[in-house]
């Protein structure tokens, strides 16, 4: 209806094209000249500055949602005054472990001993070749797969030669904080007054662990919690991936923290929460509060608050909200 289509280029010589293009180039190249001056792409990643990059980008959008310069409908914006609960398909973690278990058991009882040892072997010994002409890993691993080998089993043979991959839990500093500086000023330093209070009262800040349970690798939105904590003043400790309920409340108890913030973000909640909130009580730190946040179903929130969880904070929660409810929460317990 506009003719758009028939002309080649509707935005030419527009200016305001023009500027946002210039905008978006400037930018990248900033990006790319970062990257160029630590020495190109590889080494960029293996300092960790690739992943903090995206993490600071990711916190700053966070703030500027829940400051509210940045609006997503729905979300911080003309919100429903009550959801419609979402017909969720309910899937049981601890049986379809089970299952897995059984099914893992009867694999390693019918494959061929010899054929798997030797394909771990010649994986393990390419991992190991130092000579320059190392052979082809991944035609290896399915080598080894062929004949069984499972991918723990595959990886494990890979981390006895290169060792554990350990990812810099470095919490961004500032990123949150800059965008309520002029506005929502007053409810961000309401929020810091209130750590403040606790600290002169407890002698320490609050501290909270935010742990990742299971094979949930989503870290982004828990990194993104840990660095708005840290700018309102809590002292935040980031756990590794990928941990057990009984390593996360190790740590916990280890670091003294007042709560756990566990982030849920592949629908294992209601196998893991429960179960670290029995680890605590088995290692004599009931007094530890367990929240949690992500992706996590209504319809879940009675189950986990019967299995001890404090709070839940889901989708589109304000991490200046979830701070000070956290605070309660702690204040509460204490009592």
């Amino acid at each position: 209806e506009t003719g758009i289509k028939n002309v080649a280029d509707p935005f030419g010589g527009s200016h305001m094209m023009e500027s946002l293009t210039d905008d978006l180039y400037s930018a990248a190249l900033e990006v790319i000249n970062e990257i160029e001056d630590m020495g190109g792409m590889t080494k960029f990643i293996e300092s960790g500055m690739a992943k903090l990059r995206i993490e600071e980008s990711a916190t700053k959008k966070q703030g500027r949602i829940d400051s509210g310069r940045e609006v997503i409908v729905g979300v911080n914006k003309f919100r429903l005054d009550e959801e419609d609960d979402l017909n969720i398909l309910q899937i049981d973690n601890s049986a379809v472990r089970e299952k897995q278990v059984r099914k893992l058991e009867q694999l390693k009882k019918n494959r061929n001993s010899d054929d798997v040892k030797a394909a771990l072997a010649r994986l393990r010994e390419a991992a190991s070749d130092t000579s320059g002409d190392p052979r082809n890993l991944m035609e290896l691993s399915v080598e080894a797969a062929r004949v069984r080998c499972t991918l723990g089993e595959i990886s494990e043979a890979l981390e006895s030669v290169w060792g554990r991959h350990v990812p810099n839990n470095t919490v961004v500093q500032g990123a949150y904080a800059s965008n309520f500086a002029n506005t929502e000023k007053e409810e961000y330093e309401m929020t810091t007054q209130l750590v403040e209070i606790f600290l002169a009262e407890e002698g320490r800040r609050p501290r909270i662990l935010v742990a990742k349970m299971g094979q949930d690798g989503h870290d982004r939105g828990a990194k993104v919690i840990a660095s708005g904590f840290s700018d309102l003043g809590f002292d935040v400790d980031v756990g590794p991936l990928f941990s057990t309920p009984e390593e996360v409340a190790r740590q916990a108890i280890d670091a003294d923290v007042h709560v756990i913030g566990v982030s849920s973000q592949a629908a294992g909640h209601r196998a893991l929460v429960p179960s670290l909130v029995e680890e605590l009580a088995r290692q004599d730190a009931k007094h530890i509060l367990v929240v949690c946040g992500g992706v996590i179903p209504r319809q879940d929130y009675e189950e986990l608050f019967d299995a001890g969880c404090a709070a839940i904070f889901g989708p589109g929660t304000r991490i200046t909200d979830a701070a000070r409810e956290v605070l309660r929460k702690i204040e509460m317990s204490r009592q």
